[in-house]
């Protein structure tokens, strides 16, 4: 059995007094993809945000228990968040390129590293571009702007801007909902490619993409876990009631 990459115990995220993650714990392995299911405001995005810690940047924010990234409590007061978001990349719902060409929007955290050797650079653009899926689209318009593609590409621009950094986990939170079906499909494609290489913890809202892309599901509801497994026992076989209330439709 493999070691999980990332652990969290007990873990629970207030907003002043509102406690909106509610001791929370699971293990997350190497090469799998996670999909994070429940109705709005059940904790799940904010769960994703806990494990590369963009919940600092909200005011008030506190947290108890622990995330455990390769043996070491990412809240500890040793972490630096700079390394660890490069560890540990993110993806939003809404595709955020920077107002730069492709090629500068794909190197931006290389950079930051301090690398100007161009054939390092090079590659790491067309090794990005093409884990992204996308290199065939974009490889003749590396040095135009980011910002004329389309929603789709886009996104996996910024996909690529993550793995060019070369992270050991993907955060995706809902990244296909802004996007028309051919493209989430691309992206779905993509992600069962990458997992090969990472691991994926995806929110959506889809229960179609959980269910077609993931090993795991866990489903939230009101900050709290109520049940993970195997996508396919998450599906077909819930334990608990209110799993088979809202993969069924009942409510959501």
């Amino acid at each position: 059995m493999a070691e999980p990459i990332l652990n969290v115990k007990d873990f629970s995220l207030y907003y002043g007094k509102k406690k909106s993650i509610k001791e929370i714990s699971m293990d997350f392995y190497p090469n799998e993809i996670t999909s994070l299911i429940g109705p709005s405001g059940s904790g799940k995005s904010t769960l994703l945000r806990s494990i590369n810690r963009m919940n600092d940047l909200v005011p008030g924010v506190t947290t108890t228990g622990t995330i455990t990234y390769k043996d070491r409590n990412i809240y500890g007061p040793r972490m630096d968040t700079v390394e660890l978001r490069k560890d540990i990349g993110m993806v939003f719902q809404q595709p955020n390129p920077f107002p730069f060409s492709i090629y500068e929007n794909v190197v931006y955290g290389l950079r930051l590293k301090g690398e100007k050797d161009k054939a390092v650079l090079d590659e790491a653009v067309e090794n990005s571009l093409k884990a992204a899926n996308i290199w065939d689209e974009v490889k003749d318009i590396l040095h135009k702007s980011a910002l004329g593609l389309s929603g789709g590409q886009q996104q996996r621009v910024c996909i690529a801007r993550v793995l060019a950094v070369n992270p050991d986990i993907l955060l995706l939170d809902e990244p296909t909902s802004a996007l028309d079906p051919i493209s989430s499909d691309k992206i779905e494609s993509m992600l069962l490619e990458l997992k090969e290489k990472y691991t994926i913890l995806i929110v959506t809202h889809s229960m179609q993409q959980a269910s077609r892309i993931s090993d795991k599901t866990a489903f939230f509801l009101d900050g709290e876990l109520i049940e993970y497994d195997k996508t396919k026992s998450i599906f077909l076989n819930p334990k608990d009631q209110r799993t088979e209330d809202y993969v069924s439709g009942k409510f959501g």
